[in-house]
């Protein structure tokens, strides 16, 4: 299998992180944003959707989306819960990554990270996006104060699609994660995983 992956992205690195953790061999593509290597894999239609991740299959199949890819990664694994009623909780919680969390934790990161996108981070966009992520973060607190993992008794999807933004929503962000001391926990729950690989890893 072929990864095209973006090197600095959360949503490309938890697909990083999920092959590291079930020993999958798998060859990596840097397609970092506004690089040569990202315009030749589109001008190959390598990426569908015009953006990374995108999975190439050994039959040579192109499966885009990270929690898409993570899905299917882990079918048949631990990390999709056997009972119905929790795993359909983890693809909720998925879907919500995508849906409200990503869209505020991790622009606000892309807004201070990439040099390209510094015009956009006006003071007044910046404290919007601090404001909105620490509620989003606080919903996190919240589950997470009365368990150790989002859904079910072990790690799953769920934690692995939330972590990728999560875990350098401090540093990258500016988050203040001193605030949310049940997620800083599960962080290092989840890096205390085997097989577990950092962001640069």
């Amino acid at each position: 299998m072929r990864l095209y992956s973006m090197p600095s992205s959360g949503n490309s690195y938890k697909v990083r992180l999920l092959l590291s953790l079930l020993g999958r061999d798998c060859e990596i593509i840097d397609v970092e944003d506004s690089s040569d290597a990202l315009a030749k894999a589109k001008a190959e239609g390598r990426l569908p959707f015009g953006k990374a991740p995108v999975l190439e299959l050994d039959d040579g199949r192109l499966l885009p989306e990270s929690n898409a890819i993570l899905t299917w990664l882990a079918e048949g694994s631990a990390f999709v819960p056997a009972d119905g009623f929790t795993r359909a909780e983890m693809l909720g919680w998925m879907f919500w990554e995508q849906n409200q969390h990503e869209g505020v934790i991790a622009v606000r990161a892309a807004l201070l990270f990439y040099p390209q996108r510094r015009h956009l981070a006006t003071p007044e966009r910046l404290a919007e996006l601090l404001e909105r992520g620490h509620a989003l973060l606080q919903i996190m607190e919240d589950r997470l104060t009365k368990r150790d993992w989002l859904v079910g008794d072990a790690a799953s999807l769920a934690d692995i699609c939330l972590y990728g933004y999560t875990h350098s929503a401090g540093t990258r962000g500016g988050f203040d994660m001193t605030r949310f001391p049940a997620i800083n926990a599960w962080l290092d729950r989840v890096a205390a995983l085997p097989g577990h690989k950092g962001l640069d890893g």
